[in-house]
């Protein structure tokens, strides 16, 4: 592959960070300065001191690879795996420790909200501090200008400075900016969560015109239907290492696999324990997905029954004891619960006893995707005591009904249910 051919070359790229106990005020240059002339020495031998191993803390370890002009690539893994630590290393805003990352092209990159953008600035005047920043000359942001308005939808605020913006309306305008004037290559976080679906899909169709355009584009997200959309090739990080670099369909599969072999345990959730909650009373201790033959698996037909067993352990005692399971959409996030909630037990449980519930699934119906699991216990006044949410590797929906048959095209699915109908009566056409 020629360097012509090349818009980022990664080699070794590392980075550490220090941990242990902070200095107070150490953070900000009027902080260093007192301290160091407070204790001079001190200062200046714990500055040149090697941190332990125990103090330190790799984001990222030993990282390389090469992205050609024109290719989409999505970054994929658990919260804490280096995603964003690396895109922010290739957009300039973070040092490496070690390694380095050659960039050849204009970058334009959308990592948190309000990214790129001066907060005491109008939504106008920031959309010209950002085309100037890529290097544009003021006739060709103004050729784009209105693209930008439109797509934002903050023409009312346009005059407003960007610190009164709500964390909506920031990343509406960073992602308009970013992708509209034009970058060679254009890098986005999943900031898009914080917009609504519809906005969602807006930047996706957007990321899809600036790849069919022959720019190049790095997308983290969890979201993965839109990586599988979008790119033609992900890679797969997991704890600061690149674990797979390939083909999104393949790459997406193998970080599916990676979910299903996790444990998850009274005290622990896969992925973001922040998203594990209650109030602990009881604890799910693990969960596994059957199909009709009671076979582990998370890959369904359409309109296969699936099993749901977990297993939970009394950690308080507790009156009444129901599970509830749901799933959200791959898509845009929302969650599809099942219309009861199940009593495992209308009696009370004491603190210590353990035991399993079967939830069946029968016809879903789900059109193809993927359906992250929401699963939660709780008593009869729905207070939870347990709640997981999307900790354990999605259910994926498959077809092999050809378009013909289904009436849509299953890659491109528009909802999540085939309603059964039928054609009762017709106008005669002439």
């Amino acid at each position: 592959m020629s360097d012509n051919d090349i818009a980022m070359r990664v080699e070794g790229l590392g980075k550490m960070y220090r941990l242990g106990r902070e200095i107070p005020h150490a953070t900000t240059l009027t902080g260093k300065l007192k301290n160091a002339s407070k204790a001079p020495f001190q200062w200046l031998s714990e500055q040149m001191r090697e941190p332990t191993e125990e103090e330190t803390l790799w984001a990222l370890k030993d990282v390389s690879f090469e992205i050609k002009r024109g290719e989409v690539v999505g970054f994929i893994g658990h919260n804490g795996a280096g995603k964003s630590t690396l895109l922010k290393i290739l957009s300039r805003i973070t040092e490496p420790t070690t390694g380095y990352a050659e960039i050849h092209g204009r970058i334009a990159a959308l990592l948190e909200v309000g990214t790129g953008m001066h907060p005491e600035l109008t939504g106008r005047e920031n959309i010209y501090m950002n085309g100037t920043v890529l290097g544009m000359k003021k006739r060709e942001i103004d050729s784009k200008f209105d693209e930008i308005v439109d797509f934002s939808g903050i023409s009312k605020f346009l005059d407003t400075p960007v610190k009164r913006y709500s964390s909506g309306m920031r990343v509406r305008l960073g992602f308009a900016i970013a992708a509209h004037l034009e970058p060679e290559i254009l890098v986005v976080d999943e900031v898009l969560a914080v917009g609504d679906a519809d906005f969602q899909a807006k930047c996706l169709g957007k990321m899809q015109d600036v790849a069919s355009g022959g720019r190049t584009v790095l997308f983290v997200s969890h979201n993965m239907d839109a990586i599988r959309t979008l790119c033609t090739r992900a890679v797969l990080l997991q704890a600061g290492e690149l674990k797979v670099d390939g083909p999104s369909v393949a790459v997406v599969e193998k970080y599916h696999t990676a979910l299903r072999d996790d444990v998850i345990t009274k005290d622990s959730g896969i992925g973001d324990a922040t998203r594990r909650r209650g109030s602990g009373c009881a604890r799910i201790s693990s969960v596994s997905v059957l199909n009709i033959e009671e076979e582990a698996t998370t890959s369904f037909e359409q309109g296969e029954d699936v099993l749901i067993d977990l297993s939970f352990q009394i950690m308080k005692d507790i009156s009444c004891l129901y599970v509830m399971i749901g799933l959200r959409s791959g898509r845009n996030g929302e969650l599809i619960t099942t219309s009861t909630r199940h009593a495992v037990s209308e009696k009370g449980l004491s603190e210590g006893q353990t035991g399993t519930a079967r939830v069946r699934l029968p016809n879903p119906n789900l059109r193809p995707g993927d359906y992250p699991l929401y699963i939660g216990l709780a008593n009869e006044k729905h207070k939870a005591f347990d709640v997981m949410d999307g900790l354990t590797a999605p259910l994926i929906i498959s077809t092999s009904k050809t378009v013909h048959e289904l009436g849509y095209d299953p890659t491109k699915a528009c909802g999540y249910f085939d309603i059964e109908s039928e054609m009762e009566a017709c106008k005669r056409l002439d």
